[in-house]
């Protein structure tokens, strides 16, 4: 096994909290295939969701139910190798999160396993899914519909932002669906009528290397579109839109608490914790096919005040009022 992958395990093994021999699958235990786009330091929160929607559907790790971790460290390319472990330890379910290449590379690779998903992506249009009501085959899942919440994020950003003269937008080009997104993200612009700079980092140098351009171009604001990798690089993005004092929005509350500007979008671990709650439901039985994707029934807005004081941003009363969660 090559060292890379051993760290792999190995970090799988810490997130899941405990060590590999105490985790040895128990004769008759199902075993869940855990497979993130990300890594295990960046989705403590998420892993912990998940199995709390496991707890609540009856099912307790290593006491009726064992996962097995896997992690794509934001490697795509590893993403079907790692797939391919999981259905040759014959687990009795995949939980497919992150990016929805994980999703459709599973699907891909296997039309029996059950296959439960959490992205960001529409599974209709990237044909994870016939429809959502009745998603057919052997995969279903839970979508937050982040890049519908475009336009939402824009008249934010705007608000807080309203001497921008042009707006940036950061894509990571490697996502399934980014095409749609980026259209998205324009049509958005065009509705408050500023010019938009798309933006594309598929690795942490070239997030570092957007914000210079972003600056370069004269965009006043920058809006982070969807995606997993984004989110487990939260702290760098953090650190260079506070070096280039640039307001910027996010997707979910777990980035403005570390330091973010705002966001506006679904609860994460909400997200996750259906997702876990569907893998438990499969588990007692239930075919994807008649399970319909699942879909955020709140979006939230939070505002970080200190952020926003060390941009030199006045925050609307208004919009405080309306947040949800306001960071002092």
């Amino acid at each position: 096994m090559r060292r890379r992958e051993l760290i792999t395990l190995i970090a799988g093994a810490l997130v899941g909290g405990r060590p590999l021999a105490a985790r040895a699958q128990q004769p008759g235990m199902p075993v869940v295939g855990w497979l993130h786009s990300g890594d295990p330091g960046g989705q403590k929160e998420q892993v912990a969701a998940f199995r709390e929607g496991l707890r609540e559907a009856g099912y307790i790790e290593g006491k009726n139910v064992a996962i097995e971790y896997r992690w794509a460290e934001s490697q795509l390319d590893h993403v079907r190798a790692l797939v391919d472990d999981l259905i040759q330890r014959e687990v009795a379910v995949i939980a497919a999160c992150g990016n929805p290449a994980v999703a459709l590379t599973a699907k891909l690779a296997t039309t029996t396993i059950p296959i439960v998903f959490e992205n960001g992506a529409d599974p209709v249009q990237l044909g994870l899914v016939q429809s959502l009501n009745h998603p057919g085959g052997n995969v279903t899942g839970f979508t937050n519909l982040s890049v519908e919440l475009a336009a939402k994020r824009m008249g934010i950003l705007r608000e807080l932002a309203p001497a921008a003269k042009s707006i940036a937008a950061l894509v990571n080009p490697t996502r399934p669906g980014s095409d749609t997104l980026i259209a998205q993200v324009q049509e958005a612009a065009r509705s408050i009528r500023l010019p938009l700079h798309i933006l594309k980092a598929a690795s942490e140098r070239e997030i570092e290397a957007a914000f210079p351009a972003l600056v370069e171009r004269g965009a006043g604001a920058l809006v982070m579109t969807a995606d997993a990798f984004f989110n487990d690089r939260r702290e760098q993005i953090i650190a260079l839109a506070a070096r280039y004092s640039v307001p910027t929005i996010y997707e979910f509350r777990l980035v403005v608490a570390a330091g973010g500007l705002v966001s506006y979008g679904p609860n994460l671990a909400a997200s996750y914790r259906e997702t876990g709650a569907l893998v438990g439901r499969v588990l007692k039985g239930e075919k994807p096919a008649d399970l319909p994707v699942m879909r955020p029934s709140k979006f939230e807005l939070v505002i970080n005040l200190k952020t926003a004081k060390a941009l030199g941003i006045e925050v609307p009363s208004s919009m405080q009022l309306l947040a949800d969660e306001v960071i002092e």
